[in-house]
């Protein structure tokens, strides 16, 4: 894809629809959530919008072009994705949802309601109304809260032909459910438009009652409570379906981080989807929304201007991010232009504060403009900034970027393979271990942000490469597969005990050889037999893992953890025989028949006894009967160029995995076989 690639990197779409009378006298858009990107959109032959971002949404407003007499309406869509924004793979055509949507004449606009609730229970609330008619009407505005529901006094206005008004409406809920990690809580609040004692609209919108803030000394708080932001960095990209996530599967890929003590989430380096945000409000996971562009020229303010008009509402979304390792960064220029999109951010929401993710220029340019400072790496220097810049918030923005393939522990630079026990990372970047304990210790440092969450296609490192077409950054490769950094990560960003010992225990024509064994645990100690023997007990150091060197022999390794000096959990790794079955499992079985829903299906290989088998790389082929079909297939190993789009991939290292989407209602069942080996199954229902 790109200028030297016209004929993959120009896409149409075409599709037609009907109106009828009663349509004739409605005001009629079409909203695309995104576009990848350089879109022009025609309809009935006529070009009426064009836009450039492929992140941005943008609306199109159709009615002087518009058959409402059963005639056929034709919409074309040409998509060019010669010219990337980032440098990473970003996927090309429309990749997020588009709808058609039909209001009466007076009505809200797209954004256009925007909610300030405050901890306290009082909310400030701007509503726009729109007269999109020749007749001048007199309309009356309604807020409707809920939980338990409550009417708030009216507010009336006459609206002249073509007028917008915007109107501010101050309401009171008592005794308000808090908004929070642990208790997500969310109110809805409708606002009903009327005009002749008729109801014309009716819109509404997810809020929560929170209080947040950035201390210089003390780090963030949310409701008054200290919260160390534990963040992952993540592009929008999945094994299966590249760019294009259905809103179930953003969901799957949220608890994976969820599980693993995330409770922060940057959108890197562009507007998210809105399902996204909606998932982290209902969830209870904070977000660094990010604009793409860094630039107060029209188009970046424009895009700016949308994203937080968009976004304002959402309880979840704690900072704006007006930028990422821009060259202007350090110099004047950038803080003029800081200041314009500072000054536009502040105009729009006056109850966030600013941040940019910075990598040189620290305590110059953007610096005194922004009001919370972003550290991608440098971690040496957060210190000596804090020193000399005492009053200045900060966070870490990016951090680590260890680099780790999956199931993998031994270096081959031949074969693009990193080890995965946290031990290689680039020159710029740090282990798990080189930057959490450092930010763990810190109570200035608000928490920071892992480069990254899941693995994601192009800007492959270690290996820049082919075959890699990969990053080998995520804590979870591009399938959500856990690597066992996850496991650290999960050791100490949550209470709850935790024991993981790796690597496997397969490692023939090396008998007698060192293997050096790591565990990730939150114990007081741990202790590892090797075939029943032990190999020695370690005390556990906070925020570290610990280790031995044993001589491998087949057979068995398990350790046990101990707290205050009783075992509380064991964890084993057994020589696997060859591979037998395949063993098929899923996060849920229940879907919605919404012609949407989809889960994620994990196939793994097992030996004969129900060992998994470590190095398994069997072809797996996937079928489905009933409603419901293959959307994409993955096993997350980054120098793979097997096809996304198929019904079948090889194993990695003992794992692959299918995306199942509903088309409709019934059961559904999900086949894997393989030569050789005995098939899997899994029983889905739609309803």
């Amino acid at each position: 894809m790109g200028r030297d690639y016209p004929e993959t990197s120009v896409g149409w779409y075409r599709k037609t629809f009907t109106l009828d009378a009663a349509d004739k006298g409605k005001r009629i858009s079409l909203e695309f959530d995104g576009v990848f990107r350089d879109a022009m959109v025609v309809i009935n032959g006529y070009i009426v919008k064009r836009n450039d971002s492929g992140y941005t949404p943008f609306r199109v407003e159709l009615n002087d072009f518009l058959n409402t007499d059963n005639t056929p309406n034709t919409v074309l869509v040409r998509v060019d994705a010669s010219l990337g924004e980032g440098w990473f793979y970003e996927g090309a055509g429309i990749y997020r949802h588009v709808w058609l949507v039909k209001t009466d004449p007076v009505h809200i606009p797209q954004y256009g309601v925007c909610i300030r609730a405050k901890a306290d229970g009082t909310v400030e609330v701007i509503t726009t109304v729109r007269n999109d008619s020749d007749q001048a009407q007199d309309v009356m505005i309604l807020p409707i809260t809920s939980s338990p529901n409550t009417i708030h006094p009216a507010k009336n206005l006459h609206l002249v032909p073509w007028e917008s008004v915007e109107i501010r409406q101050s309401l009171k809920v008592t005794s308000p459910h808090l908004w929070s990690l642990e208790d997500p809580y969310l109110y809805n609040l409708s606002i009903q438009i009327f005009a002749e004692n008729q109801l014309r609209d009716s819109v509404t919108t997810r809020f929560g009652f929170r209080d947040i803030r950035f201390d210089a000394e003390s780090g963030f708080f949310l409701n008054g409570q200290s919260v160390k932001l534990k963040g992952t960095c993540n592009h929008q990209d999945h094994a299966g379906v590249g760019a294009a996530i259905p809103d179930a599967l953003q969901r799957w890929r949220l608890q994976q981080l969820k599980d693993m003590g995330c409770n922060a989430y940057r959108a890197s380096h562009n507007p998210p989807t809105p399902e996204l945000l909606d998932l982290c409000d209902e969830m209870g996971i904070l977000v660094i929304d990010e604009t793409r562009m860094m630039t107060s020229s029209p188009e970046g303010l424009a895009q700016l201007e949308t994203l937080i008009k968009r976004d304002r509402n959402h309880p979840s979304v704690i900072l704006w991010s007006i930028g990422n390792e821009e060259p202007q960064q350090g110099t004047e220029r950038g803080a003029h232009i800081a200041r314009t999109m500072k000054r536009l951010c502040n105009d729009l929401d006056p109850t966030r504060l600013i941040t940019a993710a910075m990598d040189n220029g620290y305590g110059e340019g953007i610096t005194e403009v922004i009001d919370v400072i972003g550290f991608n790496y440098r971690d040496q220097l957060i210190d000596g900034f804090h020193d000399k810049f005492p009053d200045k918030p900060i966070i870490g923005t990016e951090t680590a970027s260890t680099v780790s393939t999956r199931g993998e522990y031994v270096k081959n630079d031949a074969a693009h393979i990193v080890p995965a026990y946290d031990t290689a990372a680039p020159w710029w970047a740090t282990t798990a271990e080189g930057w959490w304990p450092h930010f763990d210790a810190k109570p200035y440092i608000a928490g920071g942000f892992i480069w990254t969450g899941f693995d994601y296609r192009g800007e492959p490192t270690p290996y820049s490469e082919w075959p890699s077409i990969s990053s080998q950054f995520g804590a979870l490769d591009t399938c959500g597969f856990p690597k066992d950094n996850y496991y650290y990560y999960r050791a100490w960003w949550r209470p709850e005990p935790l024991l993981h010992l790796f690597p496997h225990w397969n490692w023939e024509g090396r008998e007698g050889k060192d293997i050096s064994v790591w565990a990730h645990s939150n114990a007081d100690e741990v202790e590892l037999f090797v075939n029943g023997k032990s190999a020695g007990r370690k005390t556990v150091t906070k925020d570290f893992h610990v280790e031995w060197t044993v001589p491998y022999q087949p057979g068995r390794i398990e350790a046990f953890a101990y707290k205050a000096g009783k075992v509380i959990l064991k964890d084993k790794r057994e020589t696997a025989g060859v591979p037998a079955k395949i063993v098929l499992t899923t996060d849920r079985t229940a879907l919605a028949n919404d012609g949407m829903d989809c889960t994620v299906i994990r196939a793994e290989v097992f030996d004969a006894r129900g060992r998994p088998v470590p190095r398994a790389d069997n072809l797996i082929k996937f079928a489905v009967s009933g409603p419901g079909a293959v959307i994409g297939v993955g096993n997350g190993n980054p120098n793979s160029h097997e096809a996304d789009k198929a019904s079948e991939r090889k194993a990695f290292n003992g794992l692959c995995c299918t995306i199942v989407q509903v088309t409709g209602a019934g059961g559904i069942t999900v086949t894997a076989t393989a030569d050789g080996l005995a098939g899997g199954k899994v029983m889905l229902k739609s309803a």
